[in-house]
């Protein structure tokens, strides 16, 4: 089943921006999606370099009494450069689903194949370095360190994994005028808008230029306007650098992002997650929310 739908707009922000805190645009072709594709559609591409989950299974204790499996078998293949949003209500499997298929937690059965390695047999040292040169994280909360200026918080990865400071501050400064952030380098987490933090993750996230990033609720404590903002900020980047994106939330208006939506019930990928499942998010917008302005 193809969860991506090619009638929709890429993951990214309208002809003119409407907000005047929006940034330009970043150039990017639109990433290919995966439905209706003709017979050359794949030409080119690399399959080793799409996230595959095959049959994951997630339980949490030992004893029968448990409960049911957080993820009862799931199959998932998100292709490299594209967007996917997975939905569902609390409790559903979402967010173990995302920290599974991140190599946060190990599951209890199945694969994660990323690059032609089962994520699952790696050793922790493995996975750690894992997560912070080939996938990049985007939190609720941004998850940023209060005592560091935004430069050194976007540059950190780089220096954790050896980078010199000077180039990776370098590296980091590169991603602020895109973001919107131009001038606010030296500025602490405590002195940034909710929005202008989220989009310092988001440099954080993409500046060892990721394979996959992550976004878990990324505008969940944001107003509608500034979601609008961070997600065009977020597609816009990860379609440039070429990063495949999985955005876990409950909002429509978040999800019409993504080129595709799967939803997932009682830690399966409920049936309808398809293309048609993607255009009832798009319609769901209200044409007459300021944040679809900016969305369309």
């Amino acid at each position: 089943m193809s969860y991506y739908d090619p009638s929709r707009m890429p993951a990214g922000a309208p002809e003119r921006p409407t907000s005047p805190s929006l940034a330009p645009p970043v150039p990017s072709p639109a990433p290919a999606v995966d439905a209706g594709r003709s017979p050359g559609r794949d030409s080119g591409r690399d399959p080793g370099s799409d996230l595959v989950a095959r049959g994951l299974v997630m339980t949490y204790g030992r004893s029968a009494s448990a409960g049911p499996p957080a993820l009862g078998g799931v199959d998932l293949t998100i292709r490299a450069g594209e967007s996917l949003a997975v939905m569902g209500p609390s409790g559903s499997g979402k967010t173990t689903l995302l920290h599974v298929l991140a190599g946060i937690l190990r599951p209890t059965g199945g694969q994660v194949l990323w690059r032609g390695r089962d994520i699952a047999r790696m050793s922790d040292r493995e996975r750690t370095v894992l997560r912070r040169e080939d996938f990049g994280f985007v939190f609720q909360q941004g998850m940023l360190l209060p005592e560091l200026p935004a430069i050194e918080n976007v540059a950190l990865p780089l220096m954790l994994g050896g980078t010199s400071r000077s180039e990776a501050t370098a590296r980091a400064a590169a991603l602020f005028p895109p973001l919107g952030l131009s001038g606010l380098e030296k500025r602490r987490p405590g002195e940034l808008s909710g929005g202008q933090a989220q989009r310092v993750a988001i440099a954080r996230a993409l500046v060892a230029r990721p394979g996959v990033v992550f976004a878990d609720e990324p505008t969940g404590a944001l107003d509608q306007t500034t979601s609008a903002e961070v997600m065009h900020h977020l597609t816009q980047l990860a379609a440039h650098t070429g990063a495949s994106l999985v955005v876990v939330t409950h909002d429509q208006n978040v999800a019409r992002w993504c080129h595709g939506v799967v939803r997932v019930r009682d830690g399966r990928i409920a049936a309808g997650s398809d293309a048609a499942d993607a255009a009832d998010a798009v319609d769901a917008v209200d044409p007459a929310d300021p944040a679809a302005v900016v969305a369309r």
